[in-house]
């Protein structure tokens, strides 16, 4: 990964099995280009488990795999002990408005997999997430969409 160092990369995401946790840490200390993981990791502990390992560069909780939104504010609350940039993995509608309450919020990984389906997609302009003004996530399904799409 080092031949990697000079090529401008903002991160390299998940470059080790998920739970080896000692093996992330280990690389990172041999390498300039910060390593992201996170997004297979699955709830607070295992989170909690990397920090104690020393895993502590950049980490992406997935909303749908870290046990929602109180998950995602256990594990912003430690990535901020830390001073652990914190992004999203997937999920930007609900994503985007945790990171809005994540004291080291970095960035917002969009995927616009789920727009066919939704009422009101998640809006991008000039490159930033538009958080809906709707109670809750505002998420709402189209649900002659979903009928569709269905199989």
């Amino acid at each position: 990964m080092r031949y990697l160092d000079g090529e401008g990369l903002a991160w390299i995401e998940e470059p080790v099995l998920a739970h080896d946790y000692a093996a992330l840490h280990q690389l990172a200390q041999s390498t300039r280009t910060p390593l992201q993981a996170g997004e297979n990791w699955w709830g607070p502990h295992d989170f909690r488990l990397a920090f104690n390992a020393g895993v502590r560069e950049l980490v992406m909780p997935d909303v749908m795999k870290c046990g929602g939104i109180t998950g995602w504010q256990q594990i912003a609350a430690m990535a901020a002990v830390y001073g652990t940039p914190c992004s999203s993995h997937l999920w930007p509608e609900v994503s985007s408005q945790l990171l809005c309450a994540t004291p080291t919020a970095h960035w917002l990984e969009y995927a616009d997999w789920w727009n066919p389906i939704l009422k009101h997609p998640l809006q991008i302009q000039q490159g930033l997430a538009v958080i809906s003004s709707e109670p809750g996530s505002g998420v709402e399904f189209d649900e002659a969409a979903v009928t569709r799409y269905a199989v």
